[in-house]
């Protein structure tokens, strides 16, 4: 039997890895084929760094990233911060879930705060159906079989809040999900901390800096957990939703295969 294919889009090279980390890891281990596609190299994503030297470090944070998960980490050269729904972008992506022959496929929604993510979301959702027309890009094979389509999670309300169509325990992977973020360096102990006014508060040891992001992670995510607590429950039951600490949810995009509850519990096999 052929191992389960699933992509993710994410706008930056550490989007997926903050919305289905742990997820990849857990699919990864579980013999299934994963990659990650940062639609932006991430050139603009910094308060020292710009350019083409940041764009190399984040493709590199990327790979390393990959590596901790056991997944495949692609970084296209889109410059951050300047992503367009263009025709050239979303042939990429067409040609991207068709040579990766893609059972599952992972963006962000398309209401959102940052345009890149919003772009994103667009140029995924005009490959759905796309992907299976042999006319367009006839340089990679249409795919025979529409694959699934599904949003990662986040907090906004309008048009309409996210609803948790499937919900992971990553709780046992935590800690990978974390070492992911921890190898995006430029992100979480230098840019977004000067973002925020908290670039003091980084510690300088390696060790010292994971210790510190685990608990920043932490704090993170677990607001997440009881906010589907319901939907833990109806996925894992009362007893395992009551020792649930962190989870990634998703949401089913109307757009490509619309999947029975038994390809759901084969594309989620948690």
């Amino acid at each position: 039997m052929e191992p389960l294919r699933v992509i993710a889009f994410g706008a930056h090279p550490d989007d997926c890895d903050l919305k289905a980390g742990g997820s990849a890891h857990r699919w990864a281990r579980a013999g299934a084929k994963v990659k990650f596609v940062s639609v932006t190299n991430g050139n603009a994503g910094h308060h020292d760094m710009s350019g083409p030297d940041l764009a190399e470090r984040r493709r590199k944070e990327a790979e390393a990233a990959g590596r901790v998960a056991g997944i495949e980490y692609e970084v296209l050269d889109n410059d951050d911060g300047a992503l367009l729904p263009t025709l050239e972008v979303r042939e990429q992506v067409i040609r991207l879930i068709r040579s990766f022959r893609a059972d599952l496929v992972l963006t962000h929604r398309p209401n959102d705060y940052h345009p890149d993510h919003r772009y994103t979301s667009q140029v995924v959702q005009d490959a759905a159906y796309l992907v299976t027309v042999p006319n367009v890009c006839p340089d990679v094979p249409a795919l025979r079989k529409n694959p699934v389509f599904a949003y990662f999670s986040d907090r906004f309300q309008k048009p309409q809040p996210f609803t948790p169509d499937i919900v992971v325990d990553i709780t046992d992977v935590f800690d990978v999900k974390v070492r992911m973020i921890h190898a995006h360096e430029s992100q979480f102990y230098e840019w977004l901390a000067w973002h925020r006014g908290a670039l003091h508060e980084v510690p300088a040891g390696e060790r010292e800096r994971l210790a510190w992001l685990t608990r920043l992670m932490e704090q993170r995510f677990a607001p997440e957990t009881e906010r589907f607590r319901s939907a833990i429950a109806a996925r894992y039951g009362a007893e395992r939703a009551a020792s649930v600490r962190f989870i990634e949810a998703f949401e089913l995009c109307e757009y490509g295969s619309r999947p029975s509850d038994e390809e759901l519990n084969r594309l989620f096999p948690f």
